[in-house]
């Protein structure tokens, strides 16, 4: 496998003195943080787009990241794309959107008072990293308001079909899976729904109030699992919310829980990822960005339908790259996979990765554009999971 150094080379990142951040720390000077399990020499497996994994330090990794570079961190999951080479997959396919009568009563009643609370309070935590006591601290509310949600808006025959569990990871924050079980005797597929909850600013210890990354991706997905609740939309297949930790270490929270799916063999119909809802960039049209590549085409183009029958703005094809979110790993895995954010790709919110990722920042952070995202996390899930196959 290929050093480290030689990428360096070929991407301009090497430099003779130490790295030094926002708050003008050399890395050389402190190596330890309170508060963080972190070794910045740790060595992890890593793979970039067209290229050989190559091993490289934790602190290598950030560096790689701060330059924009995109990957898997494969360490943990090195044999996820041999689960897609042993499967045997059909040619995916999915119906025209149809449900209309279940679905528009259920637009009607979701609102942007949940999420603006919400996100309120996941933005509080100094940072979500996924390696921080306070990204622990983060995961441990969004379990427990998914919970309170499941209590309040649930009724008693729904919560009997309901499961919200922790999935456990070494580095402390973990990935929650929230199970809404179908009822077909027939058809044993699963519809998945997902965003990452953690954050991170280019230097980790720094505050990553993640407002945007991936905060409102998190709210919106919860805010359509409050509303299906409230339906007491009991799907035919099962439906699945997922919240993957890890994701800015390079998917780390996702592949686990992928590669975890296809040694079991569950029969993953389709994957959606929400990340990054709520950008508006000022004299722009207000649009769903709809991911083109890495992603599953017939998937999309079921994603365009949905915007085009239930949404109130369009949208537009865009492309993000390589290991860019979490549907990567599902993608790696062989399973049909696809990611909306919250404009094209050159228009997102520049303000990631930084202590300016906030609600307050700009007025161009919009719940009203938030409240669209779960519009379509809700059309998805009633979509795919009020039909079985035959």
């Amino acid at each position: 496998m290929k050093s480290f150094a030689l990428l360096l080379s070929l991407v301009a990142l090497a430099a003779a003195t130490p790295v030094i951040y926002n708050e003008q720390i050399p890395i050389s000077e402190q190596s330890t943080y309170p508060g963080f399990s972190l070794d910045l020499n740790a060595k992890r497996l890593v793979q970039f787009d067209g290229r050989e994994p190559i091993w490289m330090t934790e602190l290598e990794k950030i560096e790689a990241k701060a330059q924009g570079l995109k990957f898997f961190d494969i360490t943990e999951s090195q044999d996820l794309d041999s689960f897609a080479e042993s499967r045997i997959l059909r040619q995916s396919s999915f119906p025209k959107p149809n449900a209309t009568e279940i679905v528009r009563p259920i637009l009607k009643t979701l609102s942007v008072d949940g999420p603006k609370a919400n996100l309120e309070t996941f933005t509080s935590f100094r940072t979500r990293y996924y390696r921080s006591q306070t990204g622990r601290d983060s995961q441990q509310w969004l379990l427990s308001k998914i919970q309170d949600i499941t209590t309040e808006h649930a009724s008693e025959s729904l919560r009997r079909r309901i499961t919200a569990k922790e999935f456990p990871h070494s580095w402390g924050q973990n990935s929650i899976v929230v199970r809404i079980a179908g009822s077909s005797e027939s058809d044993d597929s699963v519809v998945i729904i997902g965003a990452h909850q953690d954050s991170t600013n280019m230097w980790p210890f720094l505050p990553a109030p993640g407002a945007d990354d991936d905060g409102s991706g998190t709210v919106s997905i919860l805010e359509a699992y409050r509303a299906l609740l409230a339906a007491d939309f009991k799907p035919k297949r099962t439906i699945e919310f997922h919240w993957y930790s890890a994701e800015e270490g390079g998917l780390l929270g996702s592949q686990a829980v992928a590669k975890d799916y296809a040694a079991r063999k569950v029969n993953v119909l389709a994957m959606s990822q929400f990340d990054m809802t709520a950008w508006v960039k000022k004299g722009t049209r207000e649009e769903v960005g709809i991911i083109n590549d890495f992603t599953d085409n017939n998937l999309t183009n079921f994603n365009k339908d949905l915007v085009d029958l239930y949404l109130d703005i369009p949208y537009v094809e865009t492309k993000c790259g390589y290991a860019c979110s979490d549907h990567a790993s599902w993608m790696k895995a062989g399973y049909p996979a696809s990611f909306t954010i919250e404009s094209s790709f050159e228009n997102s919110n520049k303000n990631i990765h930084s202590a300016n990722d906030r609600i307050d920042v700009s007025p161009e952070f919009s719940f009203d554009h938030m409240l669209e995202f779960s519009k379509l996390a809700v059309a998805f899930a009633v979509e795919l999971g009020s039909v079985v196959s035959k």
